[in-house]
């Protein structure tokens, strides 16, 4: 009887350690991911980064030769925290492969302003999977 009443006792307590309640350390996140287009364009090494509205810590993502991206919340965390995010995508400057960065030689900003330093972008995100699309125009 009372190994009955401990496996009772102690399997709920198992579980719910192992599904983590959609919570881990840093806070309720949820998964977003997506891709970024430019003028139709599948658009390559930007920075896209969710800022929650209550200033707490900011998400990214770096899109990739498809214009993917998955945002990170922190090292190796994946996610954004739940609720409205100001979006700002940008351009990442890339490292000539000699090694010698110079700070002239940034490339010009394709990405109009409306979408980074000025950015008209909100999202919502909510707990689970997130699948946000930004189709960007430079008019």
């Amino acid at each position: 009887m009372r190994q009955f009443l401990l496996f009772w006792v102690v399997l709920p307590l198992c579980v719910a350690s192992l599904t983590g309640c959609g919570r881990d350390e840093y806070g309720d996140l949820g998964v977003v991911q997506g891709v970024v287009t430019l003028d139709g364009e599948p658009y390559s090494h930007a920075m896209i980064v969710f800022s929650p509205q209550g200033g707490e810590r900011p998400s990214q993502g770096i899109t990739d030769e498809a214009g993917n991206y998955e945002l990170i919340y922190i090292r190796t965390t994946r996610g954004a925290l739940l609720g409205d995010h100001k979006v700002r995508i940008s351009t990442i400057p890339r490292m000539p492969e000699d090694g010698t960065a110079n700070l002239r030689d940034r490339p010009k900003e394709l990405i109009p302003p409306r979408f980074n330093k000025q950015t008209e972008l909100i999202r919502t995100v909510q707990s689970g999977k997130n699948t946000f699309d930004f189709d960007l125009t430079t008019k």
